[in-house]
């Protein structure tokens, strides 16, 4: 009885490299959002020149100085000093009395971002909505 030889076979079966590539693509469509951290914010326009004018009463001002101390102004109020944990439960107890609150955050031209970052954070994942920066306008001879 004669055994038939077999002949090596040349090709490569890619069916199984296909199945690790689209399972490492499900994971990296679904991991990649979730790294991605930021604070939503909604900038003006570049050609639009009007402030806003909000109502005095119906905006909280959280000021950020040099040192990374926070202050809260509310509406015409006097500015007073806040601890970082204290910040969002005042402006939460605010936005209770009055849900048309606009918050505004300034701070010092040398502030380092960190502290811009973390007060919008803060808000940001309190849930706190129309959260703006405060600008000065450029004067016109500074601008030439």
């Amino acid at each position: 009885m004669a055994r038939k030889r077999r002949k090596p076979m040349a090709d490569i079966n890619v069916v199984p490299y296909i199945d690790v590539m689209m399972v490492l693509l499900v994971i990296f469509m679904i991991s990649t959002p979730l790294l991605t951290q930021g604070v939503k914010v909604d900038l003006p326009q570049a050609n639009e020149t009007e402030s806003l004018d909000p109502k005095p009463s119906e905006t909280v001002i959280v000021k950020v100085d040099v040192q990374g101390q926070y202050y809260l102004t509310f509406g015409t109020g006097k500015e007073h000093s806040v601890a970082r944990d204290e910040l969002v439960a005042q402006i939460q107890n605010k936005l209770l009395e009055s849900p048309k609150l606009s918050i505004l955050v300034a701070g010092d031209k040398d502030v380092q971002y960190f502290y811009i970052m973390d007060v919008l954070a803060l808000l940001s994942q309190a849930g706190i909505p129309n959260v703006g920066l405060m600008t000065k306008t450029i004067e016109k001879s500074q601008a030439n």
